[in-house]
């Protein structure tokens, strides 16, 4: 019902930036909650930012916060992640995904995602 199309990774140096744009298609406008997640290489793939349908409702992974920044423009149908103060342990795919769910203090929980991106990389160099 929704493809996700994810895009902006790309190889960084520590300490630089990069914006993850997710575009979003085929499902009923702002009716999804939408979330990023990675997953390095032999991990698991772990929470990193979520935001309402509204966008005023957004939450992020310890390990990220002041330093991205999810949002989201319902008119483009497109949720962006900006992420600054790269760091090595950024490196991974990140995936966008989106989610039917209201409680909005599940959005961390990966399986409760109806629909995925097939994931940017990101590398950062040190």
């Amino acid at each position: 019902q929704v493809q996700l199309v994810e895009s902006g990774g790309g190889l960084v140096q520590a300490g630089g930036s990069l914006r993850l744009s997710c575009a979003a298609s085929g499902g009923t406008r702002s009716s999804y909650a939408m979330g990023w997640f990675r997953q390095a290489p032999g991990k698991e793939r772990e929470f990193v930012a979520a935001i309402s349908r509204s966008g005023y409702y957004i939450v992020y992974a310890d390990s990220v916060k002041g330093r991205f920044t999810i949002s989201r423009d319902n008119a483009k149908n497109t949720v962006y992640l900006q992420m600054n103060s790269l760091k090595p342990e950024d490196m991974a795919v990140y995936y966008c995904a989106a989610t039917r769910l209201v409680n909005l203090q599940r959005l961390s929980e990966k399986p409760l995602y109806d629909y995925w991106g097939q994931g940017t990389q990101v590398t950062v160099s040190s």
